[in-house]
């Protein structure tokens, strides 16, 4: 069912619901408003009887002549008075039946009493003249009011119940396609964007509700999205050029060395020429697979404690061995006075690599100048920061330092693949950490690897 159809349904069923409650519940009081009324018109009419009948004042003309102008003849009015003996006792008269009889009862026991059958109403009382004798005085009526009246008042809110519902539906309709418009607008957007314009966003005109913030939740993820089809375009790019120039080397020189004879001198050289070019090859495509390896979400890999201290000396002996004479210091005042706060939970090998490409970058992008490892911690995380004065990175550059094969503008007088970041990037998020690079041409650079407790 589309959900128009269910707010329509939703709508209309509530309110009509709630409509008929409302119309039960008037009709009820109505109902019992007309009942007490004519109960208040019963008693006027049988106080009226007691002062014609038994008041022995002076005015009793009076008060018939006032009953025959101004009181309404009741339907099937009948007044009648009941003398009591002086033990209390009812003297009826054969014409009374066993239902008067208990009436009259319950009126000399309550002192007043009132009686419904069917349309047919009572209304009693005790009275006690001067002379001390007790009479019961009761009037009864029927309630013809009632009939009309409940005809009337259920015909009117019986009509008025089923141009509600109409005008309900009307208005679920309305306000439906007005509450379903925005989506019906969102639905149109989106079926627009494609690979082709991942640069369109989503126009939000819901600011402040809910579908405002899926559009705007949409739209970041549309900027994901357009991010990670560039720097797949990039990676294809990059490492297209990478693996092709050495194959391509490979090619010419064989297909050099094969054009005719050659000296055995000309041939070793050739194959020496073949054998770097492989091995160039063999790096990058190991890179690949490994960068490609750290792409996964890291489930199976091996997680035990570490000592963060622990693991910085066992990279830089490792750095020292590839760079002999490099310059890089751990700086020993950082270490907290807590050593429980060096404890992290990870896979050393992963963490390694991720610290060595850092360090590596870091001696080699500063003409083997000082670079200070430091560390600092919160309740959430440790962080490894490594300082070096190199050459920076270009600010333009800064965006894609994390795209496979991306080298900045000013490395090409350095080796390198342009893979160590995007590698350290994959190992940090593996342990739900994260690698932070703050760079300025010229000056230097500061990356941070901040590695949270509960890894």
């Amino acid at each position: 069912m589309k959900i128009r159809i269910r707010i329509i349904w939703l709508l209309s069923t509530t309110f009509a619901i709630l409509v008929l409650l409302f119309s039960a519940f008037v009709y009820v009081l109505s109902s019992n408003y007309v009942f007490n009324d004519f109960y208040d018109r019963l008693k006027t009419h049988t106080n009226t009887t007691i002062r014609i009948e038994l008041d022995h004042r002076g005015d009793k003309e009076f008060v018939k002549e006032f009953k025959e102008e101004y009181l309404e003849k009741l339907p099937e009015e009948n007044s009648i008075i009941v003398a009591l003996d002086k033990q209390g006792k009812p003297l009826l008269n054969t014409k009374q039946s066993k239902e008067d009889s208990h009436f009259i009862q319950k009126v000399i026991r309550y002192k007043s009493g009132q009686e419904r059958k069917g349309n047919l109403l009572k209304y009693g009382v005790l009275y006690v003249d001067k002379d001390g004798k007790s009479y019961v005085v009761y009037t009864s009526a029927r309630n013809m009011y009632y009939t009309k009246y409940k005809n009337y008042l259920g015909g009117l809110l019986i009509s008025l119940f089923f141009s509600a519902v109409v005008l309900i539906v009307v208005l679920s309709l309305w306000l439906s396609k007005r509450l379903i418009k925005p989506i019906s607008d969102l639905s149109s957007s989106v079926h627009k964007i494609g690979t082709e314009n991942l640069h369109f966003r989503i126009e939000n005109k819901q600011e402040r509700d809910e579908l405002g913030e899926l559009i705007r939740t949409m739209n970041n993820m549309l900027d994901r999205l357009e991010t990670s089809f560039e720097t797949q375009n990039n990676f294809i790019s990059n490492a297209s050029h990478e693996l092709n120039t050495p194959l391509t080397s490979i090619i010419g020189q064989a297909d050099l060395m094969l054009s005719k004879e050659r000296s055995a001198e000309d041939y070793k050289t050739a194959l020496n020429h073949i054998l770097e070019q492989a091995e160039k090859l063999n790096k990058k495509t190991k890179a690949l697979l490994f960068l490609a390896r750290t792409g996964f979400d890291g489930k199976k890999m091996t997680i035990e404690k570490l000592r963060m201290d622990e693991l910085i000396f066992e990279t830089m002996e490792t750095v020292n061995r590839i760079i002999p004479g490099n310059k890089i210091q751990f700086d020993f005042e950082s270490l907290p006075e807590n050593l429980d706060a060096l404890e992290i939970k990870g896979n050393s090998q992963l963490l390694q690599l991720a610290l060595s490409n850092v360090l590596l970058n870091a001696s080699k992008y500063s003409d083997n100048q000082p670079v200070r490892i430091y560390l600092t911690h919160t309740k959430e995380a440790i962080s490894v920061h490594v300082q070096d004065h190199g050459i920076g990175i270009p600010i333009q550059d800064l965006s894609h330092i994390y795209d496979p094969f991306f080298r900045a503008s000013n490395t090409t007088s350095f080796e390198g693949y342009g893979i160590g970041l995007p590698l350290t990037r994959n190992i940090m998020r593996q342990h739900q950490g994260k690698i932070i690079v703050h760079s300025e041409e010229e000056i230097g650079t500061l990356v941070s690897l901040v590695i949270p407790y509960k890894s």
